[in-house]
Formats: C-alpha cells, sequence, structure tokens
C-alpha cells in the first residue's frame, strides 16, 4: 500500500489535516509532514505526489517557511494550495505580492477545463478563497488556468513538470467540486491507484502483527471506546489467545460503563481482565486542577497498571493501544504544536517493561477506524459507540476531581445521552457528553437560593474528528433536557449549551 503514497507537507494552513483526510477519501494513502522535515522524508518513501498546505505567511517573507529548492527536481508532481501555490511561484522564478483587494469566502471563479486539473468539470464555480497575496508574475513554463474578478491567477500549471497550484482551498466543502479536483491531481497527474481501502489495510495490518508479535505475548489497554475495541478484534484475529485485554476501570468512566465495558467482551473468545482502580487514580489526582497534569497522571497510572497486571500474566512481550492519528497530530509530534497531550501519545513515561508497543490504528482517522473495525466484524454497536476520551470524565469535570463532582457528572450526562437517543438524534451528532465546570451561581428552588454548579453540554457534527462544527439540537430538546437534570440531578442548578466550533475550540473542554 505504501507504494502509493502522497505526502502532504505542513506549511502551518488550518486545514492541514483536512487536506489528508480529502486525499484518504478518495482511496490514496497520505502522510502528513512538517516542512522542515519533508524533504528528507519524500527522499525516503518517493511518493506518487507531493502537496504544499497553505499557512498564514506571505512567500516574500524573509523568515517565511521555505523548502529546498530540490525538492522541485525530483521529478514528483507537486500541487500547491493557497501559501503553498505562493511559495512554488516564488521558488521558481514568479513573484508574489500583496493584493489591492483580499479575497475571504466564497468566490465565484472561471476555470481553463483542458487541464487535467478541471477535467470534466464545469467552467465556472465557487471556491473557498482565504488570502491576501497573489501571484503578479508566474514563474517560467507556467501558465494560467483559472481567475476571478480580483485574482488574476487563481490557479496555474506546467504541464510538462506536473506541477500545479490553487488560490483558493479545495479541501474545504465550500468549494465546489474541490474534492473531485483533488482527485484529478491524485489520478490524472500522480496516477494513482486506489489501493488505500480498510480491506486492504485489514489484511496488511494483521500479517505486520504476527509477524511483529511472533510467538510472544500481547497486552491489550482495552478501554471499550470504539478505538481500542477495534485493535482488540484486529490484533484477536492475528495472533488470537497470544492476547489478553485488560480493562482498567479507573473511575472516570460514564454511569453503569464498566459494567456494560464486560458485558460486552463477555463472550467474545478474548481473554479479558477487570481491574478496578478508582481509588488508585482518584488518589494520584487528588488536588490536581491542570488538564495536561491530569493527562500525564493517567497516562503514567495506565502504563503502571499495565506493567503490574502482565506480570501477574507473565512474560509479556507488547503493549497495544488504540492511539489514532489526530491522537499524534494533537499531541504536537515533530515540530507541530501541542493543542492537547492524549494519554496514548503524550502522556507516555520513558520507561515500561514492555518490549514495544503496538498500534495498528496510529496512521488512521476516526472514520477511517470505524470502516476497519466492520471490517473485521466487529459488533455495530461497539463500531458506533459515542466517542469516549482516554482520561475519561477527568477532562470533563473542570478543575479538582473528587468522587462527588464525577458521579454529579455521571448522572447529568446519563440525562443528556439518553434524551438525545429519545429524540433520534444519536447518529446525526457524531459527540455530545456533558462538562461539569467550576463555576457555581445563585438559583432559587423551592423558593430556597441555591448556590450549585454550572453544567455545559456539549454537542458536535463532524466527518473526521479534525475539524468539527456544534450540533444545533432542537430547543425543545434542550428543555426537556435542563428540565431533568435540574430535578434529577442534585447540586447543578444551570446548564448552558457550548456553540463553539472546531477551530477555535477542541471538541473536548480540556
Amino acid at each position: 500500500m505504501n507504494q502509493e503514497t502522497i505526502v502532504v507537507v505542513d506549511f502551518g494552513g488550518q486545514y492541514n489535516q483536512l487536506i489528508a483526510r480529502r486525499v484518504r477519501e478518495n482511496n490514496v494513502y497520505c502522510e502528513v509532514y512538517p516542512y522542515s522535515k519533508a524533504l528528507a522524508k519524500i527522499k525516503e518513501i518517493q511518493p506518487r505526489g507531493i502537496i504544499f498546505t497553505g499557512g498564514p505567511n506571505s512567500a516574500y517573507e524573509a523568515n517565511a517557511p521555505k523548502m529546498d529548492a530540490e525538492v522541485f527536481e525530483l521529478g514528483i508532481p507537486v500541487l500547491g494550495l493557497c501559501y503553498g501555490m505562493q511559495l512554488m511561484a516564488q521558488s521558481l522564478g514568479g513573484n508574489v505580492a500583496k493584493a489591492d483587494t483580499k479575497e475571504f469566502g466564497k468566490t465565484q471563479t472561471h476555470f481553463e477545463t483542458d487541464s487535467l486539473l478541471f477535467k470534466g468539470l464545469p467552467k465556472e464555480a465557487i471556491t473557498w478563497m482565504s488570502h491576501v497575496d497573489f501571484v503578479e508574475k508566474l514563474p517560467q513554463g507556467f501558465e494560467k488556468i483559472a481567475y476571478t474578478d480580483n485574482c488574476p491567477v487563481a490557479a496555474m500549471q506546467h504541464v510538462e513538470k506536473k506541477f500545479y497550484a490553487m488560490q483558493y482551498h479545495p479541501e474545504v466543502l465550500h468549494t465546489e467540486n474541490g474534492t473531485a479536483m483533488l482527485r484529478n491531481f491524485l489520478y490524472e497527474v500522480c496516477h494513482c491507484t486506489g489501493q488505500w481501502t480498510m480491506a486492504n489495510y485489514a489484511k496488511t495490518a494483521i500479517e505486520e502483527i504476527r509477524t511483529k508479535v511472533g510467538d510472544g505475548k500481547v497486552v491489550l489497554a482495552l478501554s471499550g471506546g470504539v478505538d481500542s475495541s477495534v485493535v482488540a478484534a484486529l490484533i484477536s484475529k492475528a495472533i488470537g489467545s497470544q492476547l489478553t485485554c485488560i480493562f482498567v476501570d479507573h473511575g472516570l468512566m460514564r454511569k453503569n460503563e464498566g459494567d456494560e465495558v464486560e458485558q460486552a467482551f463477555a463472550n467474545s473468545g478474548m481473554k479479558f481482565i477487570r481491574v478496578d482502580a478508582e481509588k488508585r487514580f482518584l488518589d494520584k489526582l487528588a488536588g490536581v486542577s491542570d488538564p495536561e497534569q491530569k493527562r500525564k497522571i493517567i497516562g503514567e497510572e495506565f502504563i503502571r497498571v499495565f506493567e503490574e497486571e502482565g506480570r501477574k500474566i507473565g512474560a509479556v512481550d507488547f503493549l497495544a493501544q488504540g492511539t489514532i492519528y489526530p491522537d499524534v497530530i494533537e499531541s504536537g509530534e515533530g515540530d507541530a504544536a501541542v493543542i492537547k497531550s492524549h494519554h496514548n501519545v503524550g502522556g507516555l513515561p520513558a520507561v515500561v517493561d514492555f518490549k514495544g508497543l503496538i498500534e495498528p490504528l496510529r496512521n488512521l482517522f476516526k472514520d477511517e477506524v470505524r470502516q476497519l473495525g466492520l471490517e473485521v466484524g466487529l459488533a455495530e454497536y461497539l463500531v458506533w459507540r459515542q466517542p469516549f476520551p482516554g482520561p475519561g470524565l477527568a477532562i470533563r469535570v473542570m478543575g479538582e476531581i473528587t468522587k462527588e463532582k464525577l458521579d454529579i457528572l455521571r448522572d447529568a450526562d446519563y440525562v443528556f445521552r439518553d434524551e438525545i437517543a429519545k429524540a433520534g438524534l444519536d447518529k446525526s451528532i457524531n459527540q455530545y457528553f456533558a462538562v461539569l465546570t467550576t463555576t457555581r451561581t445563585v438559583g432559587v428552588m423551592g423558593d430556597f437560593r441555591t448556590y450549585d454548579y454550572v453544567l455545559a453540554l456539549r454537542g458536535v457534527t463532524t466527518t473526521d474528528f479534525m475539524t468539527a462544527d456544534w450540533a444545533r439540537i432542537p430547543y425543545e430538546v434542550l428543555d426537556k433536557i435542563s428540565g431533568r437534570i435540574i430535578n434529577e440531578v442534585d447540586h447543578i442548578n444551570r446548564i448552558v449549551y457550548d456553540i463553539t466550533s472546531k477551530p477555535p475550540g477542541t471538541i473536548e473542554w480540556e
């Protein structure tokens, strides 16, 4: 599969992971690398094509992120997007300047449909622009293939060298036919054949796990969530009884969830161990308010528990985890900024008892994980289960964590999820949960003054969990949820609904 790879070069744009997602939706594998490390990787793996992302800088500035011009001498097709187009033009002898008129948002655009980039597409469409600079002078050998009223070069190409570029963002849904344009680059220019499917991935991953493990033993950090459940099914297919699933009940689960997880795997044929570690985790988290510190503590304590359980099993060689690509990206791998440390990435201590890690989902997005789960025969109710963070409710209780706060949140979250399901919204809202804030407000109940917690409700719609929009839950449903929580859950006297998209917010609050 990896013989047909696209490298996405990250120049700091807000849609970079979305570009990668769009490439994979077209059944082509891709990986994202920061511009400072990309050239070495490109030489190593010899990809079918390269995509330069957007970014906030101006290509003509001295400190703007750049790549060595050698990238244009490798004989590999390159597609530049937004800043990527301007960088291509500036690097190859063209000129980039500040535009008299900025372009932001939906823009009518005209195309030269003889270009392979626009093959089979209409001559006019709306594109999503976001730029203050423009290509003032084309590099030698390039020609204009798109324009707008305010941007004379909205796309350009050098057919012989297979260099293409767009000033707009084809990866966002606002650009009409944007995915088709990316597909034309992948298939018409790079001659990809679409080998990246979860059926192919499952076969390859199973073989790789068998080869790596040999006759060794593996323990899996099983949370009962989508990611770790898919890993369990995949590794079980690869090595059978050599796998032991360890479910650490850290006391940070949703209401009744520990029992539900145990029941789900009771008749799976897998070795399953449940460890009651609530007191141990709560003792470690006592007095801790900082979310990054919470994540680090939980990550390390997870490993300590697995080591102890592994010793009981005897001679365990590998630890398996449900780490996925967004976890790695958000945890700031390489030069990327740390958005938030995921307990299974940034929280791992340097020294563990295992020979190594097995992370078969590390390069997959969430929707790919679900597809893989169906491929390996995982039950649909597990595949479509609500996403739940590894640190659990520890990052949904703001500030210091106590058993009392956790129980309050558990009861409120249960009501929220119950009413969403009753309203038939559980399939259309990709993730929904409650957050217990540190804020207390004055209220009145039964003519008495109260001073209790504010509860926040969060619901989002998303395709890849890298970007998300807040869910438009009907007012009457929110009204019913609010009434039930206030009446059924003690110590909450005010409820708010989070209407923040990602970005600028993350899906979780901490």
